[in-house]
């Protein structure tokens, strides 16, 4: 089966077409082929000629720190452009061929007033990237069959480019302190999983919203702890 999917090059896409390349074949939609999704009528004219009966919408501005930096600009900020705007023309694209929709979103469109989120909990996004990613969403839950997947801080064993864990890695590879937050949690989610999970949601045809995400909840501190002594490194350079 083809998938036509956007932004496969990216640290996920990545990572899930080469999991899933056995079982499917993959058209990406990125600036890396040439395809530029923010603008009118380009995801709509790739997508109406394509048989694929699914479309992964991975694209994204991922950069939180970044977008908020450009909060002012609201709508003409790069953020919406990409997350919102193509996410508009990508969705429309996918409705009117008549195929179904794969959004990749995020916990970040969760406020951290609760321990715990499930899927039938009400988002309340602070960030401007929260705020788009979830505007994403809205636009995304009114195709009929869509299929809504968050994750958590993914991380790959080996990146296109540094990931979280791999910047940690990094510093203390090199003997560099590294400073991380223990008083807030978080979920590393390692993209094997969500690439797995994506193969069994997609066999079963399933839509809505689904939190898929690794099985372990800590702090950033506890991470850099974590991998310190798994490879053997000072654990008093980490503050």
């Amino acid at each position: 089966m083809n998938i036509i999917g956007t932004g496969l090059s990216g640290l996920v896409g990545t990572r899930v077409v080469e999991l899933l390349s056995a079982r499917y074949t993959f058209t990406n939609l990125s600036l890396e082929t040439d395809v530029d999704i923010t603008r009118p009528g380009v995801a709509a004219k790739h997508i109406a000629r394509s048989d694929a009966p699914w479309v992964f919408h991975f694209a994204a501005m991922t950069d939180v720190d970044g977008a908020e930096k450009e909060r002012a600009l609201g709508r003409e900020s790069k953020s919406w452009i990409v997350n919102v705007k193509a996410t508009q023309y990508v969705a429309d694209a996918a409705r009117d061929s008549g195929k179904k929709l794969l959004y990749i979103s995020t916990d970040f469109v969760f406020d951290g007033t609760k321990k715990e989120y499930s899927e039938e909990d009400t988002p309340n996004p602070q960030g401007w990237y929260a705020i788009t990613k979830f505007e994403g969403e809205k636009i995304v839950g009114k195709i009929p069959g869509s299929l809504i997947i968050r994750i958590s801080n993914p991380y790959v064993a080996n990146p296109i480019r540094p990931d979280f864990i791999h910047k940690i890695m990094g510093r203390l590879a090199a003997a560099e302190p590294v400073s991380a937050p223990d008083d807030q949690i978080f979920i590393p989610t390692f993209v094997d999983d969500v690439g797995t999970a994506i193969d069994a949601l997609v066999a079963k045809e399933a839509q809505g919203v689904y939190h898929v995400v690794g099985g372990m909840a800590l702090s950033p501190y506890a991470v850099a702890q974590k991998i310190a002594g798994l490879f053997g490194w000072d654990k008093g350079l980490i503050t």
